[in-house]
Parts: C-alpha cells; structure tokens; sequence
C-alpha cells in the first residue's frame, strides 16, 4: 500500500432529490479510493427555520444530506457561504449538528468568532493538514462575533471610479480590496495552524458569481497572502462557474471549482419574476433548458472539476484535476479522456486562466489534467 495521500476537493453541494446520496452516483467510487475528501454545503439541513427578509434565495436541505455526503465519502465540509444564516439561527446549528452527528468535521462556522476560526486538523498516513475556510460573501449578520454565531468573515470592499469624470454615465472602473482586521486575523490563523500541521488548505467562499473568468483584485490578494504565510493550496468556490487556476509561488489557487451536487428548480413565476432576471442578466446563457429542469443555471455552469493532491513525504507532491460535467440529472459525471466533453472542459479551464492574464501550464495525463 502506497505511502500517499490522497486528497479530492470539491465545490458547492446542495442536492434537492429525497434521496440525496444518489446525486454521487457516479462519483462515490473514486472518493472511496481517496483519503480525504472535502466539499463546500451551500444549503442548511434542517426542517426548522424561516427565511430571512434581506435573502435572496433561502437553502433548506434535508438532514439526509450530511449521511449521504458520509455515505460518499467525503471528511471535511465547509459551511462558511453565504447561506449559512439563511434560515436564521436554529436551522444553523441544526445544521452543525447534522454533519457532526456523522462525523464530518465542519470548518469556517461555529457559535462565535473563535470557534469560526478555529482549524480542523486531521492526520492521516503520519502528516498533519490544518484545513481552514473564510467567506466573503456575506450578507448583513452572516459573519461571526464574539457572542455571535456565523461564518469565518474575509470581507472586502468594493470601489467604483469614474473613468471619465467629466461624462456622466460612462463606465467605470471597479476595484476591490480586502477588510484589514479580517486579513490580519486570517494571516495569524495560518500561521498558527501551519505550526500545528505540516500542510495548511485554506477554504475560500469568494468571487463574481455567474459571470465568465473574470477574477477579482481582491481574490488575488487573498489568495496570495494565505500562500505567503504558509497555507499550501487554495480551494475556491462560491462563483457557480469554473474561473482560472494559478501557481503562486510553487502553490496552487483554483479560484472556483464550480457546482458539483447541486441542484436548482424554478417556476415560470420564480424564472420572470425581476429579482430573478436582475441576476439572470449577469450571463447572457441564462435560459431555461428543459433538458435540464433540476439543473436551471448557465450552459458553462455544466463543466467542472475534481481537484486531486498528492501528499508525499509530508509535502504537495503533485496537484491536478479530473474533469467533470453535470448531467441531464443534476449529476457529476468523471470524463474520460476518449469523451469530447473532457476537451470542453480542459480547454474552458486554459481559456479563462488565459483571460486573466495567469499563465498557468496545464499537461494532460490519462484521465487528468496535471497543474504545472
């Protein structure tokens, strides 16, 4: 038996189905060859709760969810998203709950600031890694306090400067940057757990949702700063859409993994109401499909990714990722290379990283793209 660990990381998961662990059909027998497994809940797991008045669109999952993501595999969930409270707080600890009571450890939430913060480590094959999250996108009382509970805050703001100042309406230009105490407080949290483990993974619900490749200012501060206080790779998610991947020194940042087991509906009243179309707007490919009722989001919003670790000798030996595409029923499928959706996908990933100006070298291995 070989000394590696292996590691598979996975984006936003909120299947809708009553039996939700057959969404990882076709999945499950390659995280059951991993060792650690991680993936981003986007919903709560609860029968409790009522929506909050400023949510845009409320989560609520069945219990169920937390055996079904056991049942396949996976180890370490994230809840740091921005719809950890949607339900108000009952129906976020119930939520908690759910995933403790199989064993999951849950990272980037808890009953109050320091709990939010607080690593979960595991070891496994004689190496210690410290797996942290933070969110970004957080509506008003989602992130935690000291004598409040919610998600590991990394808030950012966002600056609007007319580019023509003499020309009313003219575009502008947008620039954003990190919350200065929530960067201190992420910079002391690395290092801290990198003192703790020998591999530190940070979590990263961060991003332009929707909206092709297109990579924040703020990201790419983020993500460097963890890196230059010791996390070894970054895990993004939030965006629904694939973005780019880029090697900062010697490590690994996937800015969005996507959707992976996640489903969405919509009524003809939900898909015309204004709310609705207001964020429609944001892709142009945002039209209903009915080849894909569970599944009502962008046609891009179909491809995404696997991303695979090879630990070794307490170090990342290798990072790479296993091309997916979402069927017609809401489901992951692995490509295999001999299928031309594993080139629609792999080129996507070289297209956005490209248009972002991250010269990142991508090398295809059998069924896998290797990170250069």
């Amino acid at each position: 038996m070989s000394d590696d660990l292996l590691l598979y990381a996975v984006g936003d998961i909120a299947p809708e189905r009553e039996d939700p662990i057959s969404i990882f059909d076709n999945v499950k027998t390659t995280f059951k060859a991993g060792d650690i497994v991680f993936g981003q809940l986007e919903t709560n797991l609860t029968k409790r709760g009522t929506p909050l008045p400023h949510v845009r669109h409320a989560r609520r999952g069945s219990p169920k969810i937390a055996k079904a993501l056991k049942d396949a595999g996976f180890t370490v969930v994230s809840f740091a998203s921005n719809h950890c409270m949607d339900l108000g707080q009952e129906a976020f600890f119930d939520t908690l709950d759910a995933l403790k009571s199989q064993d999951l450890l849950t990272i980037g939430v808890g009953k109050n600031i320091e709990e939010a913060r607080k690593p979960a480590i595991i070891e496994c094959k004689g190496t210690k890694i410290a797996f942290l999250a933070y969110n970004t996108i957080l509506p008003r009382g989602y992130w935690a306090d000291i004598d409040r509970p919610g998600s590991n805050p990394l808030r950012a703001f966002t600056f609007y400067e007319q580019v023509e100042h003499d020309q009313p309406g003219t575009p502008c230009r947008i620039h954003t940057f990190p919350h200065k105490d929530d960067l201190d407080a992420m910079r002391n949290s690395i290092v801290k757990a990198k003192e703790k483990a020998d591999i530190v993974i940070v979590s990263m619900h961060f991003g332009i949702h929707f909206i092709p490749a297109v990579i924040a200012d703020y990201q790419r501060e983020v993500a460097h700063t963890a890196i230059d206080c010791g996390a070894d790779l970054i895990l993004g998610h939030h965006a629904h859409i694939l973005k780019g991947i880029e090697v900062y020194a010697g490590k690994v940042i996937f800015y969005s993994l996507c959707n992976f087991a996640y489903e969405l509906t919509a009524t003809k009243e939900e898909i015309e109401s204004p709310r609705r179309k207001e964020i429609a707007h944001l892709n142009p490919d945002w039209v209903p499909d009915p080849e894909y009722p569970h599944y009502f989001l962008p046609r891009d919003c179909r491809k995404t990714i696997i991303a695979k670790c090879t630990i070794s000798n307490k170090k990342i030996d290798k990072v790479s990722f296993l091309p997916v595409y979402i069927n017609k029923k809401a489901e992951p499928e692995i490509l295999d290379i001999s299928d031309e959706r594993f080139y629609d996908v792999t080129n996507y990933i070289k297209q956005i990283t490209t248009d972002q100006k991250i010269n990142t070298n991508f090398c295809i291995d059998g069924n896998e793209v290797i990170i250069k």
